[in-house]
């Protein structure tokens, strides 16, 4: 992040980190104790408009005003689902677009967010997937939604949470864009900034496996694995990367990752596709990958979209799954399907993405960009 004072560029607050804003301020010629009073303005009270940060000195907020800014993405369009989800379109370069979702439910809120405009990984159940891919987002366009979601749903200093889980579920591979994922989750669990505990926090990825040996070093988050598949084969086709990095390696990675921050479990999510990956066999194949490791599946009903060959597995079907799971050890949940009548659910997400810059993963596997 280049936390730069050239006037002309100013810099957004919501992209640093603690240590990037205690450099920020040192430059502005100020004690690093400032970065943390502007931390809990920012995080715990919500504020954008320096002059209203009253326990800064008049210069400072005058000096501020030259130099910084607190941007969010700005709002397209509001939906709000029959069951209380709630789904913003966000701008961005004026032309594109991306999506993020609030789900309430007692005791918590949880808000899915985008990490690029679009997708290259081409998994072919996923809508998100058909759009193409534009760019990465930055720091402050993730932290942004973040802060956008809280001032939206009315936070206010002191009271109860409203944002109380974040999963990296929206638009795009989070671990393609690691530069910017990482910092943006340490900010969430700054405790000087949104302070959301480490296991609320969840980066999910389709198995970009030297970017989750990586993750293992350097943060502290929950960790979600797009598997879908019980074999290679059947993975090939409907999570392309698997290509690159099959099961094997990625199931290693996984079992690295708790190993090294002492993590309860990984989660790996597996969408029901009716007659695809859902028959008793699968259930039997992925019971046997699974079985004695810290692991527990999250089986997500089909969520259809225009132009989609899937098709939703019936509830039976989805529940001889599950049972099969459990009785052979491995726990497994069904995931209760939320805004789905506003394509707020789970591989719905298709946000605005008319610059399609980058060829999507099926189409050459090599070509996507990831950044180191």
């Amino acid at each position: 992040m280049n936390a730069s004072l050239d006037s002309t560029a100013k810099t957004n607050l919501l992209g640093l980190t603690r240590a990037e804003l205690d450099a920020f301020v040192i430059r502005m010629g100020e004690k690093p104790f400032r970065a943390r009073q502007l931390l809990k303005w920012l995080y715990k009270r919500c504020v954008a408009d320096f002059d209203q940060m009253t326990d800064l000195a008049k210069s400072f907020r005058e000096r501020l005003k030259e130099v910084a800014v607190v941007s969010t993405p700005s709002i397209t369009t509001v939906q709000v689902s029959a069951d209380g989800t709630r789904k913003w379109l966000l701008a961005m370069d004026g032309t594109q677009g991306i999506e993020t979702v609030f789900i309430p439910e007692p005791g918590r809120g949880t808000l899915c967010i985008s990490s690029q405009v679009g997708c290259a990984m081409d998994c072919s159940f996923c809508s998100t997937a058909q759009q193409g891919f534009n760019r990465n987002l930055t720091v402050a366009e993730i932290v942004g939604q973040v802060w956008l979601a809280n001032r939206e749903l009315g936070f206010t200093p002191g009271g109860d949470r409203v944002v109380t889980n974040v999963v990296f579920m929206g638009m795009g591979e989070p671990l393609a864009n690691y530069r910017n994922v990482v910092p943006a989750a340490e900010i969430m669990m700054d405790d000087v900034g949104f302070d959301i505990s480490r296991r609320r926090v969840t980066v999910s990825t389709s198995g970009l496996v030297p970017q989750m040996v990586r993750l293992a070093e350097e943060t502290n988050c929950a960790l979600a694995v797009s598997l879908h598949a019980p074999n290679d084969a059947l993975r090939d086709q409907l999570v392309p990367i698997n290509r690159k990095h099959k099961i094997a390696e990625l199931l290693d990675a996984c079992w690295l990752y708790v190993n090294k921050q002492n993590a309860r479990s990984i989660t790996f999510e597996y969408v029901m596709l009716d007659g695809v990956n859902d028959k008793p066999e699968h259930a039997h194949e992925l019971a046997q990958l699974l079985k004695g490791h810290p692991a527990k599946v999250n089986l997500i009903p089909f969520n259809p979209f225009p132009g989609t060959r899937y098709v939703r597995s019936s509830a039976a079907a989805i529940e001889r799954f599950r049972e099969i799971l459990n009785n052979n050890g491995v726990v497994a949940t069904t995931r209760r399907t939320r805004g789905d009548d506003i394509d707020a659910a789970c591989g719905q997400l298709v946000g605005r993405v008319n610059d399609r810059t980058t060829v999507r993963l099926g189409s050459k596997l090599i070509s996507v960009a990831v950044q180191p």
